[in-house]
């Protein structure tokens, strides 16, 4: 059983500090989620445990020091020529130890035999001795109906959501550093992944921002607060980290004000005892040729004695304690900007089929009128998106009729952030997309939503998924919609921004199409009908 022990780590980006003085310990059985917002530093920290990074401080060692440490990124890599069965080999390790192993039989037949036994011992500690097996037996349970030999490049983002899951199933590492696994996951994959993670053994560091995930997993949360500047272990599970965060932020903010309401009346006292002491002098100046010398000498003992209370006022001050101002926290302060109301039927199928290769969505009847809240639920690969792109005209039907209703204006944030992947600067792609607005407004709104000037000049296609997110959140407060269509908007937000989100939607007049499998979303996102995609078949409720 392996135990990850991180000491005093501090990481950052040029003079920004992300953390410091960062202690953990990863021990068999611990899942520990990590979280912050976005740019908090969390995918750093994943890739400093797994030895990716060197951290700018500080030290990571393992016991065993020969033990696996496995890092699944949130964006699994899909690499030009690469099949199924080699990205499943990549993503647990094999393939590595695969070359390790090669190299050391090559060794080992030219007589040297130095490291042969450790590479042979790792290959089979990553399963490398049955990975071809137990491979099509978990893609057909998980219903990945492509073969082994089929080019990862070629699957639809539903198939490689279940390759990407396929091949975390199939790790046998020490140490797992999982960088947002929920993402793109249907329920059945989320309920799935639930079940891995609570049944392993070995020690779990996780990224996530879906609630109910970490709420059903973590056995402990690590806080990176960004803001604080500061780290914090809580232990319980996610709930409780929820209650003792809270409890833990009002009671700095009540210490806070009990100094601060303390130093103000100290320093109010100071100055009327500097004052009483000020008019002291000024009488006794006054009265300088008054020849009564127990009046003078009473004058000069009461205007010593406030001096001396003044004085004594000041050590007070000085004694005191300092308990800083908790920092105000930056917050995503989310609207959707309303456009006039479209007609009242929004946009209709009717017999509509498409095909896409082997798949068929259809034949669909299907209303949107006017204030519909329609949540869209369903397996990775039903079709959910097929049907946005068939409600909104996008779509090449193979029969029927798509009709996009009068004076509707969409509002999307589409699955990929399809509108920031290019190579312009980011503020340059949001001013294509909102061509009204000057390039100040454009800066003014991207700053409300944490991209500031380290981020518009840079391609958009470089910026994170979480920031590409809030681009895309942006722009539906940029310009006014009445159809708002949002295809997994979670994936990729820090916790606090999904909040805003729901808020937000509570506020929005028009039309909403949500696709979802954020549990918590949707039962906090009121919607008035429900639409389930199984097989290309839709059904209403």
């Amino acid at each position: 059983m392996t135990t990850l022990v991180a000491k005093d780590l501090a990481a950052g980006h040029g003079d920004r500090v992300l953390f410091s003085g960062l202690d953990l310990v990863v021990a068999p059985g611990d899942v520990i989620g990590l979280v912050g917002v976005n740019g908090a530093g969390k995918s750093t920290l994943l890739k400093t445990l797994a030895g990716l990074i060197p951290p700018e401080s500080g030290r990571v060692s393992l016991n065993p020091p020969s033990a696996n440490v496995g890092h699944l990124a949130q964006e699994p890599e899909r690499l030009e020529g690469e099949t199924v069965r080699d990205f499943l080999a990549r993503r647990t390790g094999v393939a590595a130890a695969q070359t390790a192993l090669d190299l050391a039989t090559e060794a080992l037949t030219a007589g040297n035999d130095e490291g042969y036994s450790e590479a042979l011992d790792q290959w089979l500690a990553l399963g490398g001795a049955d990975l071809e097996e137990r491979s099509l037996e978990v893609v057909a349970d998980l219903g990945l109906t492509v073969g082994l030999d089929e080019l990862m490049t070629s699957l639809s983002g539903g198939q490689a959501a279940r390759a990407g899951m396929a091949s975390l199933l199939l790790s046998r590492y020490d140490i797992f550093l999982l960088d947002e696994p929920t993402n793109d996951l249907d329920l059945d994959g989320l309920e799935r992944l639930e079940k891995f993670v609570t049944g392993l053994r070995a020690g779990t560091v996780l990224v996530s921002h879906d609630r109910e995930f970490l709420a059903r997993t973590v056995t402990s949360v690590l806080e990176l607060d960004l803001h604080q500047n500061a780290v914090r272990l809580y232990g319980g599970g996610y709930e409780s980290y929820l209650e003792e965060r809270a409890r833990s932020r009002q009671h700095a903010r009540d210490d806070y004000d009990e100094y601060a309401d303390t130093k103000a009346s100290l320093e109010a006292r100071a100055r009327m005892q500097r004052s009483w002491m000020e008019k002291g002098v000024k009488n006794a100046r006054r009265k300088a040729g008054d020849n009564d010398k127990n009046a003078r000498k009473f004058r000069a003992d009461a205007t010593e004695k406030q001096a001396s209370k003044a004085r004594q006022t000041d050590r007070m001050i000085e004694r005191l304690d300092v308990v800083e101002e908790p920092r105000k926290e930056w917050e995503l302060r989310m609207e959707i900007a309303a456009a006039p109301r479209s007609g009242a039927v929004v946009a209709s199928l009717r017999a509509a089929v498409v095909e896409r290769g082997g798949f068929r969505l259809g034949p669909v009847d299907l209303q949107i009128d006017w204030a519909d809240r329609v949540a869209i639920t369903g397996a990775n690969g039903a079709g959910k998106s097929t049907l946005l792109a068939a409600l909104l005209g996008r779509a090449e039907l193979a029969s029927g009729y798509a009709t996009l209703g009068s004076g509707v204006v969409v509002g999307e944030v589409d699955q990929a952030r399809g509108l920031f992947l290019g190579s312009l600067p980011l503020v340059d792609a949001f001013q294509e997309a909102v061509p009204e607005m000057n390039p100040a407004d454009v800066r003014t709104l991207l700053a409300k939503f944490g991209l500031k000037a380290a981020h518009v000049m840079r391609p958009a296609a470089s910026l994170s998924p979480g920031e590409r997110t809030r681009a895309a959140l942006a722009l539906l407060q940029g310009r006014g919609v009445n159809l708002l269509v949002l295809d997994e908007p979670t994936n990729h937000l820090d916790l606090a921004a999904i909040e805003q989100l729901e808020q937000a939607l509570e506020n929005y007049p028009g039309t909403l199409l949500l696709v979802t499998h954020d549990r918590r979303m949707l039962e906090a996102v009121q919607v008035n009908r429900h639409l389930t995609v199984s097989g290309g078949q839709v059904t209403v409720s």
